[in-house]
């Protein structure tokens, strides 16, 4: 199968889109072995080791998959989607559920580990929040995202504060939405603040279990108002 000789640099790019095109014109339909890394730096003109790597981008794509002993096969026509992109297209309860098992035991963990630093982050953040109430709905949805954030963050554990900022963008639009929509602030400008409030303290007092209960009570809340 002719791929065509290709323009030395930069050869792993250069290597990997020429494969890529190749897979997603279903020339190699899915379940076809490829030809070996001889063949196909022969074809390509390039070296095994830039074949090698290009084939690792295309795995790391979700195209194909080594079988040891047996070669390198295609898994799929269309690249896998990235996790922020599966977030966007995801439904907002399924983010939310998600979301709300990571917060609790984010809470719970900040509780226990929070430094000075974190607790003036967290009374910061809240004031912020206090002071959004006063705008517009998207600015007060960002301060009350930064608030959660904070929490997030003063469990001390960089995945959950990249796993939390990784859902923020897909909630923050809906979550305006749902805001305006609802008119759930038409009758109180700062919803929540009493449970934002005792989140803050229990965490400052070192009660994971409150913090826990208060944050899950807050989430819950929110997600029956988007099962509506």
């Amino acid at each position: 199968m002719p791929l065509g000789a290709i323009r030395p640099s930069p050869l792993v790019e250069q290597a990997t889109e020429h494969l890529r095109e190749q897979i997603t014109r279903g020339e190699w339909p899915v379940g076809t072995r490829l030809p070996g890394e001889n063949a196909l730096a022969q074809t390509l003109g390039v070296g095994r080791s830039t074949v090698r790597e290009a084939l690792r981008a295309l795995a790391g794509a979700g195209l194909v998959q080594a079988r040891q002993g047996s070669g390198v096969f295609v898994i799929a026509t269309e690249p896998a989607e990235d996790w922020p992109a599966r977030l966007r297209r995801a439904a907002i309860t399924d983010v939310y559920e998600v979301r709300m098992m990571v917060e609790t035991q984010a809470a719970r963990l900040a509780a226990g580990r929070r430094t000075d630093e974190d607790l003036a982050a967290l009374e910061a953040a809240l004031a912020a929040r206090t002071r959004a109430a006063a705008g517009d709905d998207a600015g007060f949805v960002d301060a009350d995202i930064a608030l959660h954030a904070a929490v997030v963050a003063a469990a001390g554990n960089p995945v959950l504060t990249d796993l939390f900022a990784e859902f923020a963008p897909a909630l923050r639009s809906r979550l305006i939405d749902l805001v305006e929509l609802l008119g759930l602030r038409e009758h109180e400008r700062d919803p929540g603040h009493d449970s934002h409030a005792a989140l803050v303290a229990a965490i400052r007092a070192g009660d994971g279990d409150a913090a826990c209960g208060i944050l899950q009570a807050e989430l819950e809340q929110t997600l029956a108002h988007l099962h509506r």
